[in-house]
């Protein structure tokens, strides 16, 4: 068997992607023969090396962008790497709806340590960790090539919050987290609320959903939470040569940065 009758094999099973492992392990040839063939595929543009020994299948209908879209082979990339992951972010909002951005980077958290960003042609991938990992609130979506893990509305919008400084600040997610509010359910909130440990996250989701004016009812569940220990003021926007000043609002979220969605 070849390399090539290989991909043919797995894209009539919907798989898009493939390690050298794989191809050493199904394909009875030398090791040099297996990545001179992978060589040649990549020249000619039919599979594009997404990480060392990981493999993408560039199809016909990807073959002008030159990428696949995440949900195609982000479930197959993390058992490969051994790592928990999910789909998140503005990336997680899009599959969401609320897609108010054109977004042509991917977004992923996984657990530590921090993967290293991809950017290769059209392939832009942004990797975040988080300390604490739980796969609560995490969803499971289908996609044409099996499963992939995604934050639920309330989980992408408070790691949106939390990692605002890293995407551009409050102001160019307002629109998103706006809309993704909207999607939120009570069981979502009230599972997120169960284990989520970041207090001042907290504060400023509870601080917008009040400015959107969204469901009180899930406004007064994050405060119930917040009051069952000490919370202290915090800035909206981060910003490590800023202390919290005075705050007018139950939330203690001292207003330094005027807002400005562009809904």
């Amino acid at each position: 068997m070849t390399v090539a009758n290989y991909i043919k094999q797995l894209l009539s099973y919907e798989e898009y992607s493939f390690s050298l492992n794989e191809l050493i392990e199904n394909i009875h040839k030398s090791e040099t023969s297996i990545k001179s063939e992978v060589s040649r595929l990549i020249a000619k543009k039919e599979i594009v090396n997404l990480r060392k020994g990981f493999y993408l299948i560039i199809t016909p209908r990807y073959s002008s962008v030159q990428k696949l879209p995440i949900q195609l082979y982000c479930e197959k990339l993390f058992k490969y790497l051994d790592r928990n992951y999910y789909v998140a972010l503005f990336s997680a909002a899009k599959f969401h709806g609320a897609s108010h951005q054109q977004v042509q980077r991917d977004y992923i958290i996984t657990e530590k340590p921090k993967l290293n960003n991809i950017s290769k042609s059209a392939i832009d991938i942004r990797f975040f960790t988080k300390s604490y990992w739980s796969d609560k609130n995490v969803q499971i979506n289908k996609s044409d090539a099996g499963i992939y893990k995604i934050s639920s509305p309330a989980l992408t919008i408070v790691d949106l919050i939390h990692h605002q400084t890293k995407l551009g600040g409050i102001n160019r997610m307002l629109a998103v987290i706006e809309e993704l509010s909207e999607e939120l359910n009570e069981s979502d909130l009230v599972e997120l609320l169960s284990w989520y440990p970041s207090k001042s996250t907290l504060q400023r989701f509870g601080f917008l959903l009040e400015e959107f004016g969204v469901n009180e009812d899930f406004q007064e569940k994050i405060f119930i939470n917040l009051k069952t220990t000490n919370f202290f003021p915090v800035l909206l926007s981060p910003k490590s040569t800023e202390k919290p000043g005075a705050v007018n609002n139950r939330w203690k979220v001292d207003v330094n940065t005027k807002l400005e969605s562009d809904l």
